[in-house]
C-alpha cells in the first residue's frame, strides 16, 4: 500500500541560481510509494560524490544500504527500488556530500520532517499515522482582528514541570489538577492547563521554540533546560518535549494532539521561529548540504554575526527565502499553527517577510505574524532593506514588539538597576503615550520626547505588540525588585498591576509572559536561557498565595475583551477616539470617547499613576462609574465619582466610565 503524505514535495519556483534558471526545486526530502523511494537533495552541482545512507535505527549502527545520487537540472536524486512488502517505512536516512576540498559529515538535510533521537537522522514515516483521532476536524479558532488577541508567551517545561509540587494528593485526584506529563507537549492538553488558560482569558499561546533544537540531549533522562533558540531541524517538533524521543512519530503526534486540545478550548497556537541563525555553522544542516550558500559574509569574507550567535542566515538568497516560506506553510498545513513570532526579525530582509505574509494570506489571512524588530548586531546586508521596527510601514500586516512602552514602564534593557515610570521617575510619559496609541502617529504625542523612535513606526495599532516583559531579560517582578531596592510586597503588587493595566488598555496587541499572573520570579536571573528548573519553573502554589493578583489579571483581560474601545484596530479610529488628558510627572491619563468602536460605554477614562502619592486629575465634567480602583476591577461598579476632578491613589490605575 502506498504511503500517503510522505514528505510531500515542496517547491520554490522561478529561483535564480547560477546552476539553473527559472527552475522548480525540491527541498531535501523523500517520496515513497509501494515500489520505490525517491530521495531529493539540493547540493552543489560540482560535488564529486553525493549519496544517501539508509539505517535501521535513528542512532548507532552502520548503513544497511548506500545509494549514489545523480545530478540533473539543479537537483541530486537517488532511487531505491523495493517490493510492497519491503518498503523503507520505519527506516532512517542521511545524505553524504563529498567535494574536492572537503568531506562534509552526514546530514538529514534541511527539510527533514521526521527524525530519530537528537535529530541526526531523518526518518521515513507515513505522516497520516501521526494524526491524532479527530485531527481532520480540527479547526482554527475564529479571529476577527489581531486586536482581539491576548497572547500568553510560554515555555513547555516552565509551565508544567513543577505542577505537581506541594499539591494535595486528594485534591489532585478529585479535581484532576495534576499532570502526567511534566515538561511535555501533552501537559498542555490536560484539564488543569486548559482550565488555567481559559480562566485567565488568553486566546493565544506563544510557544517558545518547539522545533528540534540542539542544546538538549534527548537520549538522557537527566533534567535539562534551554529556551531552544539553537535550531537543528526546523520542521520537526523537539524530541525532549515528547514522551518517546526515539520514536519519530511520537513527537509529531503529541504536538498535534496539543494543538487540537488548545483549539478546542478556543486558544490559538503561535510558534516561535528562529530562521535567523543556526546552533553553529560548521555542523548545521544548511552548511553540510550546501556550504556557504545559506549564510551571509562580510566584505572581508568573514561570517556575519547579526544574530549574536556566531552566524546569520541569508534570507535574501532565493533558496533560503523559499525555505522560510515553505517551512512556515508546512507548519500551518501539517500542524495547524495559527501564527508566528520571528526571532530577530531585523536580520531578515523586507522582501522575504512580505513574501511570507503573502504566502500565509493565501492559506488564511487571520494567521498572525510578528517579530523582534531588531537584530543583535550589524548584518552583512543593507540596513535599509532589513525587517527592523523602523521598516514596519513597508511590511503591511506584520507586527513588532514595542520596546518604547516596555522600557518606558520598567526601565532600559541594558541596565537592570535603572527604573522608569513604575519606579516613579519622570521623563517617560510621552513614550508611554506613544505605546498606548499602538505606536501610530497621534497629534497629542510629541515624538521628540519618545525614548527610541522619533517618528511613528506602526501604520496600524495591530502592528505593535504591547508588553512589559517576556522570556528575555528579567521578568517583571525581578525587574521591580532590582530597580527599586527594598520594595515591599504590597508596593510590588501595586506596580505589577499598574504595568499590566497600561499594557491591556493600550491599542496594540497585548502580550504577557506566562506566570506573571501569579507573580512569577526567576530569582533575579537576567538571561535564564539555560538556567535550571529551579529558576525557570512556575510556582503553582502562587495561584492561591496571590489569588487577588490572578483575579485582577482575569478581570483586566475580560475588561479588554468586553470593550472594543480598548482594541479599535484602526489608526484613524484611534486618532478620532483616543484623547489624552493633561499629563503630570509619572501620570498619564486618556479618554476613549463617544462610544469608541461601538463600545456600550459612552466615555472611558483611564488614569495611570506611578507616583507614591495620591494625585488629582482633571476630567470632563459629569458623573462616572468606577470600574477599576486600587487594585480591584468590577465592571458593574466600585462606586460613583463626578468631575471636573478626581483623586487617584498612589501607584495604581483608575478606570471610569459613563
Amino acid at each position: 500500500m502506498a504511503m500517503k503524505k510522505i514528505l510531500t514535495i515542496l517547491t520554490a519556483t522561478a529561483l535564480s541560481l547560477s546552476t539553473a534558471s527559472a527552475q522548480t526545486f525540491h527541498f531535501n526530502e523523500c517520496e515513497a510509494s509501494s515500489t520505490q523511494t525517491v530521495f531529493h537533495l539540493l547540493a552543489p552541482p560540482d560535488a564529486k560524490r553525493v549519496c544517501v545512507r539508509i539505517y535501521q535505527d535513528g542512532e548507532g549502527g552502520h548503513p544497511i544500504r548506500t545509494v549514489k545520487m545523480k545530478y540533473a537540472d539543479g537537483l541530486w536524486t537517488g532511487v531505491v527500488k523495493h517490493s510492497p512488502k519491503h518498503t523503507l517505512k520505519g527506516k532512517f536516512y542521511t545524505f553524504d556530500i563529498s567535494g574536492d576540498r572537503v568531506h562534509w559529515h552526514e546530514t538529514p538535510g534541511i527539510f527533514a520532517k521526521a527524525v530519530g533521537v537528537n535529530g541526526k537522522r531523518a526518518a521515513i514515516i507515513d505522516l497520516e499515522d501521526t494524526d491524532p483521532f479527530g485531527w481532520e476536524h480540527d479547526k482554527r479558532p475564529s479571529l476577527d482582528s489581531p486586536a482581539d488577541l491576548v497572547i500568553y508567551e510560554m515555555h513547555h517545561r516552565d509551565f508544567s514541570v513543577a505542577r505537581n509540587l506541594n499539591l494535595d494528593p486528594g485534591e489532585m485526584m478529585v479535581k484532576r489538577a495534576w499532570t502526567r506529563y511534566p515538561g511535555k507537549f501533552l501537559a498542555l492538553m490536560e484539564d488543569w492547563a486548559i482550565g488555567h488558560l481559559k480562566n485567565l482569558g488568553v486566546n493565544a499561546v506563544h510557544l517558545l521554540p518547539s522545533f528540534d533544537f540542539a542544546s538538549v540531549d534527548e537520549s538522557s533522562d537527566k533534567p535539562q533546560y534551554n529556551w531552544g533558540y539553537d535550531p537543528l531541524n526546523y520542521n520537526v517538533p523537539e524530541g525532549s518535549y515528547s514522551t518517546d524521543p526515539r520514536d519519530p512519530a511520537s513527537r509529531i503526534r503529541e504536538f498535534k494532539a496539543m494543538v487540537m486540545a488548545l483549539h478546542k478550548a478556543g486558544i490559538r497556537v503561535i510558534l516561535d521561529v528562529v530562521y535567523n541563525h543556526t546552533f553553529d555553522l560548521d555542523h548545521s544542516n544548511f552548511q553540510l548540504s550546501w556550504p556557504d550558500y545559506y549564510y551571509r559574509k562580510t566584505a572581508d569574507g568573514k561570517y556575519s554575526n547579526g544574530s549574536g550567535c556566531g552566524n546569520e542566515t541569508a534570507s535574501e538568497q532565493p533558496l533560503m527565502r523559499a525555505f522560510m516560506i515553505e517551512s512556515v506553510k508546512y507548519w500551518i498545513n501539517e500542524y495547524h499553527i495559527d501564527g508566528f513570532r520571528f526571532d530577530l526579525m531585523g536580520v531578515h530582509d523586507i522582501e522575504t517577510m512580505n513574501a511570507i505574509r503573502k504566502a500565509v494570506d493565501e492559506i488564511d489571512p487571520s494567521i498572525f505574524i510578528y517579530g523582534e524588530g531588531w537584530s543583535a548586531g550589524d548584518c552583512a546586508y543593507p540596513a535599509e532593506r532589513l525587517g527592523t521596527k523602523a521598516h514596519i510601514p513597508q511590511m503591511p500586516r506584520i507586527a513588532a514588539f514595542s520596546d518604547e512602552i516596555r522600557d518606558a514602564l520598567r526601565g532600559p534593557f541594558n541596565d537592570d538597576t535603572k527604573g522608569a515610570f513604575l519606579a516613579g521617575k519622570s521623563g517617560e510619559e510621552e513614550s508611554l503615550k506613544f505605546g498606548i496609541t499602538g505606536c501610530i502617529a497621534h497629534p497629542q504625542v510629541n515624538m521628540s520626547l519618545v525614548n527610541y523612535s522619533k517618528v511613528p513606526w506602526a501604520t496600524q495599532p495591530t502592528q505593535m505588540i504591547s508588553y512589559v516583559s517576556c522570556h528575555d531579560d528579567m521578568c517583571l517582578v525581578d525587574r521591580l525588585k532590582t530597580s527599586m531596592p527594598g520594595i515591599s510586597q504590597e508596593e510590588l503588587i501595586r506596580l505589577d498591576l499598574l504595568a499590566q493595566t497600561a499594557v491591556f488598555t493600550s491599542q496594540g496587541v497585548p502580550f504577557i509572559l506566562s506566570g506573571e499572573e501569579m507573580l512569577r520570579d526567576k530569582k533575579g536571573v537576567h538571561n535564564s536561557f539555560e538556567s535550571p528548573d529551579s529558576v525557570n519553573q512556575l510556582n503553582w502554589n502562587n495561584v492561591v498565595r496571590y489569588a487577588s493578583v490572578l483575579d485582577y489579571y482575569q478581570r483586566l483581560v475580560q475588561l479588554r475583551k468586553n470593550h472594543p474601545a480598548f482594541r479599535l484596530g484602526d489608526a484613524e479610529k484611534v486618532r478620532q477616539s483616543l484623547e489624552f488628558l493633561p499629563t503630570q510627572p509619572c501620570l498619564v491619563a486618556f479618554r476613549l470617547k463617544d462610544h469608541a468602536g461601538g463600545d456600550p460605554w459612552q466615555d472611558i477614562i483611564v488614569v495611570l499613576n506611578a507616583n507614591n502619592t495620591e494625585k488629582m486629575v482633571e476630567i470632563p465634567s459629569g458623573k462616572y462609574t468606577v470600574a477599576c480602583q486600587e487594585g480591584k476591577i468590577d465592571e458593574q461598579g466600585l462606586g460613583v465619582v463626578s468631575g471636573p476632578a478626581v483623586r487617584i491613589a498612589p501607584q495604581s490605575a483608575l478606570i471610569l466610565y459613563r
